[in-house]
């Protein structure tokens, strides 16, 4: 292969691991068995498209709360190898971090594949010269995105095409990917489930759901510019550097900071009968960052801020001369109270949902009926001063990190 093509092809290759490689392999048994009743978020069919590197497999998410069937607590030293088809050599489960809090590897992994999966379609439709592409997201919804070239494309030579589309293949994989794992966060706020028997609104904006999907994106983005790895191997590689950054504590320590809050940001419960006190409907509308909720209390991290990270946004996109247009097809039985919201006011609204512009107001709806459902501090983790632990959190080594935001 070229340098060329070795810089411009997306590549995506299974990855083995050899730490705690037979833990895991039973806890993937396990959660086979019982994905459907212990998913903290949805849960997906592993469909194939007949082009391309194949859809993302679907993975099971965890509520970072000490409650029956709730969190499993990872180290970071056993996150493991990446694997965007197999997940044998993976450590999943909730890591507690300085500068990010909880953050659930699972919503992190499938964020960075649908950035890789979604760019390798845009990539190819490009290189195609196409101006349309339809994609079925991991919920039941069709994403679909317009692209008007550069002017002058026609007189550029391939590799500056390649060049170009492939930064652009990677914003738009990045920019669909959060939005399409918001727009999870929203529906099922609405009361989309996948398992009709499976109540998965407690898990709706749940205090570290959508900052481990937004840091999926940045790793997946960083992964596909990495042309020194295989996808699976830069993933790995990026996740461990992104723990370091953040400062990630033991499986002891997110416990423990779990136990912190208990009482005041959910009630215990078994599986989906849990309550949610608090949610984080921060997704970046108001400044472009998410800001993730810390736990001051925790001994290990008492000097700790929390560090926002950037949304992605169409601006690259632009910049590289493209005019594109993201447009969500809503579906089942939520699509009518999804249309409503985003078009208040208005009696026959369009089919389709531009998460730019429409989910402002699909996020004031939810932000009046939080506040209705929980009180007026139903988004603000710390209203006062913070309260002293509930329980004592394990100490461990101090999170010094400082650099920016990606």
């Amino acid at each position: 292969m070229t340098e060329n093509k070795r810089r411009t092809a997306i590549h995506l290759s299974p990855v083995r691991g050899q730490h705690g490689a037979l833990h895991r392999v039973i806890l993937i048994l396990m959660h086979a068995a019982v994905a459907g009743a212990l998913a903290g978020c949805g849960y997906q069919p592993n469909l194939y498209d007949e082009h391309g590197i194949g859809r993302p497999r679907p993975r099971v998410g965890r509520y970072a709360t000490d409650t029956i069937g709730g969190a499993f607590w990872l180290d970071p030293n056993l996150l493991g190898a990446h694997g965007y088809y197999s997940g044998v050599s993976e450590g999943e489960g909730i890591v507690y971090t300085c500068r990010a809090g909880h953050i659930d590897i699972a919503h992190a992994r499938k964020s960075a594949d649908w950035t890789a999966y979604i760019a390798e379609r845009t990539f190819a439709m490009v290189r195609a010269g196409q101006t349309r592409l339809s994609l079925i997201l991991s919920d039941p919804v069709r994403c679909s995105m317009t692209l008007n070239y550069p002017c002058d494309w026609g007189e550029r030579s391939a590799e500056e095409r390649d060049d170009v589309a492939r930064e652009a293949a990677i914003a738009l994989g990045q920019y669909v990917s959060y939005f399409g794992s918001i727009w999870h966060e929203i529906i099922t706020w609405f009361g989309y489930r996948n398992v009709p028997i499976y109540g998965e609104f407690p898990s709706s904006f749940s205090w570290e759901d959508s900052f481990s999907d937004l840091l999926g994106t940045h790793l997946g983005a960083a992964a596909l510019r990495d042309t020194e790895h295989s996808f699976d191997e830069a993933v790995t590689l990026i996740l461990e550097e992104e723990m370091d950054k953040l400062g990630a504590q033991s499986a002891s320590v997110a416990l423990e900071a779990s136990r912190a809050v208990k009482g005041q940001w959910y009630s215990p419960g078994f599986l989906f009968l849990l309550e949610m006190k608090k949610r984080n409907l921060d997704i970046g509308l108001d400044d472009g960052y998410i800001t993730p909720w810390i736990i001051p209390s925790a001994n290990a991290c008492s000097q700790a801020e929390p560090l926002p990270y950037a949304v992605p946004t169409l601006g690259p996109v632009f910049d590289l001369g493209f005019w594109v247009k993201v447009e969500i097809e809503p579906g089942g039985l939520e699509r009518d109270q999804l249309l409503e919201a985003a078009y208040p006011g208005l009696e026959n609204p369009p089919p389709t949902i531009v998460p730019a512009v429409h989910f402002h107001p699909i996020m004031e709806r939810i932000h009046e009926e939080a506040v209705a459902k929980y009180g007026t501090e139903v988004d603000v983790p710390w209203p006062a001063a913070a309260p002293e632990p509930n329980s004592p959190v394990a100490a461990g080594s101090g999170c010094q990190a400082d650099e920016p935001a990606p």
